[in-house]
């Protein structure tokens, strides 16, 4: 394949990408729906959607990258703004608005899948670590020495998430009170 004909591809992915995220909007597709359903809603073939995404979770894999990727532009400006607690707080905000709820759901999904097979999920799995990288620097900004900062913040991530999955899976059980919890125990007062 020439370097021209893979750039086209490229093209055409990310073409293909920008439709399922507009009839989408700015949800993800249920996993229990099928690909033929998924190229229908999108207006494209079944066909196409598995050439350039290989399958279902190939696709919401790939949904779900472009959509995170964009949440963490709005996130940057935050973090070029404000504090580590600003960026826990914006981060939590975002994920738990009602409207995300099909996309965290679709993340821990996909997460899952990853799981038992990374080597399907390598694009994804390598992006897991944009927001932890975010609040390292933020830490580290803030006087904490590199590690620790790493350390705080791939804790605070996890406990993030963790909650997030508690909220999918039981909805309303945890509020901003979990969240000032993790502030609080990251910055060593209980």
């Amino acid at each position: 394949m020439s370097l021209s004909s893979t750039e086209g591809r490229g093209d055409a992915r990310e073409r293909l990408l920008a439709r399922l995220l507009d009839a989408f909007d700015g949800t993800l597709p249920s996993p229990e729906v099928s690909l033929r359903e998924v190229a229908a809603r999108a207006e494209t073939s079944h066909a196409l959607l598995r050439y350039h995404f290989g399958s279902l979770p190939g696709v919401l894999a790939a949904m779900l990258g472009a959509q995170r990727s964009r949440d963490n532009e709005e996130l940057f400006k935050t973090a070029r703004q404000g504090t580590f607690e600003d960026l826990v707080v914006a981060i939590w905000r975002t994920y738990t608005r009602p409207e995300q709820l099909s996309r965290v759901r679709g993340f821990f999904h996909v997460t899952g899948l990853a799981a038992y097979r990374p080597e399907d999920f390598r694009e994804f799995i390598d992006s897991l670590d944009d927001l932890t990288k975010m609040l390292a620097s933020l830490a580290e900004r803030e006087g904490l020495a590199a590690e620790e900062a790493l350390t705080r913040a791939a804790v605070t991530v996890a406990a993030m998430r963790g909650l997030l999955l508690q909220e999918v899976l039981t909805p309303g059980a945890y509020s901003e009170e979990a969240l000032a919890l993790i502030l609080r125990l990251g910055n060593g007062k209980s």
